[in-house]
């Protein structure tokens, strides 16, 4: 099905190609390395700096959603934003329900405008498109790149590369800085042959998941589409394939275009955004993940990660024993909160029984994949029993499409409801399941209550990612997990025609790009805040670490949630009570303590009490290393020693682009981050841009660590500024200090420079 190969690869003429053979047709491998369409995209977006070897990329558009885009043009104002350069989309897909009460979501959709007209922006009002539905439509282009503040930024079925990354890498390219980023590695996906009928593009997606996520054989690397097979799949499909790439982990996504990408475009009224990106001299590549579409199977990921792929026949066979595997880890995730959480309850004489289907926003919500749902439950019913069905259309265009084709009337009659665009059900702020329920969904993502339950108030849901058409046949069989591949296709009619109306977005959509209104006001409602002040980094470090986690992995929705709390984006302070709630809601009190602390000692270094007790904490370095507790403490003041705190976690920042899962941490007086690995470049880059350290530990060492233990890294300022990436700390642990070796790895001259300036808002203010 898919087969994975750690070594380079050459496309020529077609054919695949070994390095060996490569070379023995008299093939340049290093030259080839130049050819890949990657490579060529980022080369011809990047200025060379003189300084470095790195990439330094000017984006052609950058888009954000209502969860977001408050944030960044706030920090984009305090470090002296006057126009947007480039187009600035902000789509209001997220923010469209009002999880908290009040005016709070409407204020942000009100104030986005507002900035659309100040600064020339572009504004698309609420549940009219889903943030990358837009995107394709109105935005992509070949050879083009995007810059979105939402990890499913993925735009390479079009040709074009979209990123995903934090507020902060948005703020600076609209003030005319670039995305700076080492060459990455490109991996090929060779497609061969085409699916089977009933095989949609979610089912390709989770099998390459599922091969891919575990192993990081795809990390922080650009997966680059090409072979006979992409020729078999419509634009949609390819689309379906490519959101999902970022569950890989890979930085960004390409393909090859042809003649349907042409056709695609020029439907949508942009037939000069296509340019044909072909392999037409020889491309080489890091390594290869090779994949028969025929073989595909329909496949489900199972909680609580999009990589816990199995295919749907295995479930059907064997669902007992593979479900109490994950009822074991719910426990062991979860405790009390787990105790109703009874997948195994699930399984009846008919098979497994599901609670819920949703298809729905950048993956499930495509024309053709609702089309396809309406044809499948033609003439059938959703059942009278505790099973619903829910489907949200990507965009209004696409909705309208869907009434003139009759798949409306087909879902409504069969009892599924049609609601607008709107990414509610992917991340917890729509169509939250009941306690112990299991939903089914073609979204992105299936983290634990990423779906909007509470375990840390004893609550716990289950979400499966499958293809919108086995949720249809799942459907049309009363709930019941059923496979597409099961049903007669002979017999199932469905023209997948389409017709886009763009009149819609015309109508409606305020396009502000190149006639910025400076003099217009900006509106701001009472919970729109500024960022708090943020101290540059003092010489010495005492992190007090206030969480443990020994998880695998460690999500951004477990580090800020999702759902609920979406609507206090735009209020740092308040956000901020929500760090960490339902991993462990211990953390923000903890944190707290330890900002006291900071606070005092920067209204008096020399502060007595502070001092001692500060010294109390460390008093096993005295006699381990009288020095260093001479240099540090001997003067009896704090002048130089911040005092901050810091979280361990194995490998945090898997999922989300959002920067408060970082920036929340700060706010709090987090000063770092210790970990053994990242899981995105994206968390770590947050991390950096708000001023905080993202240190990696050698495995196993900090696993054994306790809320209360204390880090020491004397003379850190030195260290960055002096761009020293290993050092040392003192960890006071259990009554004893032992040496720890800590490392920052790789970091640009800008990314050391925000560090010691204390954020990317101050480096700003100082004039870099």
């Amino acid at each position: 099905m898919i087969t994975l190969k750690d070594q380079k690869v050459v496309v020529s003429q077609g054919k695949l190609l070994s390095a060996e053979e490569a070379a023995a047709q008299g093939i340049d491998i290093a030259q080839a390395r130049e050819n890949t369409l990657a490579c060529r995209v980022m080369k011809a977006h990047s200025k060379a700096s003189g300084k470095d070897d790195l990439f330094h990329i000017s984006f052609d558009a950058l888009i954000s959603h209502d969860i977001t885009y408050v944030g960044i043009i706030q920090t984009a104002r305090a470090s002296g934003l006057e126009e947007f350069p480039l187009p600035y989309c902000l789509t209001n897909c997220h923010n469209s329900l009002c999880a908290v009460g009040g005016t709070i979501n409407e204020d942000d959709h009100v104030f986005g405008l507002s900035a659309a007209k100040k600064y020339g922006g572009i504004f698309v009002p609420t549940n009219l498109a889903v943030i990358h539905q837009y995107a394709r439509e109105m935005l992509a282009g070949c050879g083009k790149m995007i810059l979105g503040s939402d990890s499913h930024t993925r735009y390479g079925a079009l040709g074009c590369m979209g990123v995903g990354e934090g507020g902060p890498e948005l703020v600076k390219q609209l003030l005319s800085r670039t995305y700076d980023i080492p060459r990455p590695d490109v991996v090929l996906i060779w497609l061969e042959n085409a699916p089977r009928p009933g095989v949609g593009p979610q089912d390709v997606a989770l099998a390459i998941i599922g091969a891919v996520f575990k192993n990081g054989f795809v990390k922080n690397k650009v997966m680059e589409f090409a072979g006979p097979g992409v020729r078999n799949l419509s634009v949609e499909y390819r689309c379906g394939i490519d959101v999902m790439t970022t569950e890989t982990t890979c930085l960004s996504s390409i393909w090859e275009t042809d003649e349907r990408v042409q056709d695609f475009l020029a439907l949508h009224g942009r037939k000069d955004a296509y340019a044909r990106l072909a392999h037409d001299v020889p491309a080489a590549f890091d390594s290869l993940v090779k994949v028969d579409l025929a073989s595909i199977e329909p496949m489900i990921a199972l909680p609580f990660h999009p990589s816990n792929v199995y295919t749907v026949k295995e479930v059907q066979t064997n669902a007992r024993d593979i479900f109490a595997g994950i009822e074991e880890e719910a426990r062991a995730k979860f405790g009390k909160a787990a105790a109703g959480f009874n997948l195994q309850g699930k399984i009846t004489d008919r098979g497994v029984q599901v609670d819920q289907g949703i298809i729905a926003g950048c993956a499930g919500g495509s024309f053709e994949n609702i089309t396809l749902a309406s044809a499948i439950l033609d003439g059938k019913s959703t059942g009278m029993d505790a099973f619903s069905c829910s489907l949200y259309p990507a965009s209004a265009p696409v909705s309208l499409a869907l009434v003139q084709n009759g798949s409306y009337t087909r879902l409504m009659a069969a009892g599924a409801l049609l609601k607008s665009a709107f990414c509610g059900p992917c991340f917890g702020a729509g169509d939250t399941p009941a306690y112990g329920a299991l939903s089914i969904r073609h979204t992105t993502r299936n983290f634990p209550n990423r779906e909007g339950s509470k375990p840390g108030n004893g609550q716990l849901a289950g979400v499966a990612l499958m293809d919108a058409r086995s949720i249809a046949a799942t459907a049309a069989n009363g709930g019941i997990l059923t496979a597409a591949t099961d049903l007669d296709w002979d017999s199932i009619h469905c023209d997948l025609s389409y017709s886009f109306d763009r009149e819609i977005y015309e109508k409606r959509c305020f396009n502000g790009f190149g006639h910025a209104q400076r003099d217009h006001k900006l509106v701001l409602g009472p919970n729109i805040t500024d960022w708090p002040a943020m101290s540059p980094l003092p010489e010495h470090l005492l992190l007090n670490v206030v969480s443990v986690i020994t998880d695998p992995v460690t999500t951004t929705d477990e580090l800020i949630p999702s759902g609920e709390t979406s609507s206090l984006r735009s209020n740092p302070l308040k956000l901020s009570e929500f760090t960490l709630s339902r991993r462990d809601p211990e953390y923000v009190g903890r944190a707290k303590a330890v900002q006291a602390r900071e606070t005092a000692r920067l209204a008096n270094p020399a502060d007595s009490a502070l001092f001692e007790q500060v010294a109390a904490a460390c008093a096993p370095l005295k006699d381990s290393n009288p020095a260093l507790w001479q240099e540090i403490f001997g003067k009896g003041t704090l002048a130089e020693t911040g005092i901050g705190s810091t979280i361990f976690a194995v490998k945090p920042g898997d999922g989300s682009a959002r920067e408060q899962a970082a920036s929340c941490q700060k706010v709090l007086g987090g000063w770092a981050n210790l970990a053994e690995e990242y899981a995105t470049k994206r968390y770590r880059s947050n991390l950096i841009n708000w001023g905080m350290l993202p240190f990696l530990l050698d495995k196993g060492t900090g696993q054994n660590m306790v809320p209360g233990d204390v880090l020491l890294v004397p003379h850190v300022r030195k260290a960055i500024a002096d761009n020293t990436m290993e050092m040392e700390g003192i960890l006071i642990h259990g009554g004893k200090a032992t040496c720890l070796r800590l490392s920052l790895g790789a970091l640009t001259e800008d990314e050391r420079t925000i560090i010691l300036d204390g954020c990317l808002i101050n480096f700003y203010k100082m004039g870099n």
